[in-house]
């Protein structure tokens, strides 16, 4: 007891549920939930940063913004070049990463928690496909109310665009000088409750999204031939094949989301009440085509954005020693 050597750990101890080996590192000492969280938040800052200009240039699209929504996907990114450099294709990815870290940490942990909940207390379920997706959805409302507000600003920084070759401000789009300006100036308008503008429409996205992303991904990979199952090239293609289905599905969501977020730097007042007010008006005023604005864009962004999440999320979990199913 009196040694100053740090104890090591037996074949048989015991470190928050997991049994770990002789050669035990500082890792394995970690509570899984806390290396999930880890391997969670990496990937999604990876795969977030990686499409940022896309990302930049679908939101644009969705919320119609001047001059941007009649432009193809090439001729938006050299127009946002041209006026306001290669920083403008980054406009809105410090929040959207600073937002993407919780929420990929929140999302990831809180579905290997609810997965492992439903082994324990619905066995009727099974540890199929179907524990994936009730799982997968439960986690990501989970992540969107924890995260939200981010989302917000995020769309708000990403939907105003600044001619750096023009003094001319339009006095209709509000400029934010960063992350806690529009914060400060959201809250302002309106308390807590703005900062939570359009999360119906997220949440009811994003239950069937997170929930069908997680059952076809998992269920694509249990279909991988066990020679190949450590192969990158094919857990990235269930990734693409997921975030493929899971946005199609979900997609005109989004976009009344996005239209709610940015109503009020349009027109000065909320024009929608509600979900599906949003979806018959913007059905009714700008056609039913806009509810698929920035699709094709999206099925650009998508393709490497979740095929580069969940296979940074598996080699996470590997080198954090999470790649074989363990004890809660």
């Amino acid at each position: 007891m009196g040694s100053t050597e740090t104890p090591t750990l037996s074949s048989s101890t015991n470190v928050a549920g997991l049994i770990v080996n002789d050669d035990s590192t500082f890792v394995d000492s970690l509570p899984i939930y806390v290396r999930e969280l880890i391997a969670g938040g990496a990937a999604g800052a990876f795969a977030k940063t990686a499409v940022a200009p896309l990302e930049r240039i679908k939101i644009l699209f969705q919320t119609r913004t001047d001059g941007f929504h009649s432009l193809g996907v090439f001729r938006s990114m050299k127009k946002v070049l041209n006026q306001e450099g290669v920083q403008g294709l980054y406009r809105g990815n410090g929040a959207s990463v600073l937002r993407i870290v919780p929420y990929a940490a929140l999302h990831y942990m809180a579905y290997e928690r609810y997965r492992f909940w439903l082994y324990d207390n619905c066995p009727s379920m099974g540890t199929g496909p179907i524990v994936d997706l009730v799982a997968g959805s439960a986690a990501g409302g989970t992540a969107v109310l924890c995260t939200y507000p981010l989302d917000l600003v995020r769309t708000k920084l990403a939907y105003q665009v600044v001619d750096k070759r023009s003094t001319f401000r339009s006095s209709s789009s509000p400029s934010y000088s960063g992350i806690q300006d529009v914060f400060r100036r959201v809250y302002n308008q309106g308390g807590v409750r703005s900062l939570y503008r359009g999360v119906g429409p997220t949440l009811v996205g994003i239950l069937p999204y997170a929930g069908l992303k997680f059952y076809i991904y998992e269920e694509l990979k249990r279909r991988v031939p066990e020679e190949h199952k450590k192969s990158i090239v094919l857990r990235l293609s269930c990734g693409a094949l997921a975030g493929l289905f899971g946005q199609t599905f979900t997609y005109p969501l989004d976009v009344v989301r996005r239209q709610m977020q940015v109503e009020n730097l349009q027109h000065g007042e909320a024009k929608y009440r509600n979900t599906m007010e949003g979806f018959r008006r913007i059905v009714q005023n700008q056609g039913w085509r806009q509810l698929f604005a920035g699709l094709s864009i999206n099925y650009i962004k998508v393709v490497p954005s979740v095929a580069i999440g969940f296979t940074t999320y598996d080699v996470m979990k590997s080198w954090l020693n999470l790649s074989a199913r363990q004890k809660r």
